[in-house]
């Protein structure tokens, strides 16, 4: 937190940008103690801002729930879960509680898609055997392990997002720093001027970056935040 305080001291602008929900980003944000950020979370389909207290969503993309759920329900027997922003999910089946955050709400293949969502999620065995057959109708598909699956719009990424809000604020871009250390990060730390991959991080998310810091242990992002205002 400390580390935070100083970037945002000396002028900087910090963003979290995370494959978490809406709500997963707000309570990261509060416990780094940012009164004032933007927060890019559901791997980009939503973007929002904190200030005074309050939370705005700026943009928010939607997924083509109906056509993913009506391809995958005959071929594989998943748990699927569409995010309900600012709130949870509504999930075809049973989740564990460290599985999604938020108020889980049971609803039917058809529930699923009553409402806009900006993001599917997709778990069980073989998930992510589905991921190339995914991105071929035009969906963003990340895959943290072969269980899972989160399908977003095939226009999100976190990339696109952070390029709106450094557009947003004047930022030049060659100003730009990312730190990360999912494949869900790949496409950040490209776009960044100076991508930072934390050092236990995947070989494909160090090949991405210009640079590797510390693992978590060794508080590697604290020394990538510090480096950036010379501390």
């Amino acid at each position: 937190m400390a580390a935070m305080r100083g970037l945002v001291g000396a002028g900087h602008f910090p963003v979290l940008a995370t494959g978490r929900t809406l709500v997963g980003g707000i309570q990261a944000a509060q416990w780094l103690g940012l009164r004032g950020a933007f927060l890019v979370t559901s791997n980009g389909a939503i973007t929002a801002r904190i200030a005074g207290g309050k939370v705005t969503i700026i943009e928010r993309s939607s997924v083509d729930v109906e056509k993913v759920a009506r391809y995958v329900a005959p071929k594989m027997r998943l748990r699927m879960a569409a995010e309900i922003p600012g709130h949870g999910y509504r999930v075809s089946a049973r989740f564990q509680a460290h599985e999604l955050s938020g108020v889980l709400q049971p609803s039917n293949l058809e529930g699923l898609w009553a409402a806009a969502t900006p993001r599917l999620s997709l778990a069980g065995s073989g998930a992510g055997w589905l991921v190339d057959d995914l991105r071929k109708m035009g969906m963003s598909a990340h895959c943290p392990h072969s269980e899972w699956v989160d399908v977003m719009d095939g226009k999100v990424s976190k990339s696109a997002a952070l390029e709106r809000v450094r557009v947003a604020l004047g930022i030049p871009s060659a100003r730009t720093v990312a730190v990360g250390d999912g494949t869900n990060d790949v496409d950040m730390l490209r776009w960044a001027a100076r991508g930072v991959a934390m050092g236990h991080a995947s070989a494909s998310v160090r090949e991405a970056a210009n640079e590797v810091t510390g693992t978590i242990a060794e508080d590697g992002a604290v020394w990538a935040l510090r480096s950036v205002i010379g501390r």
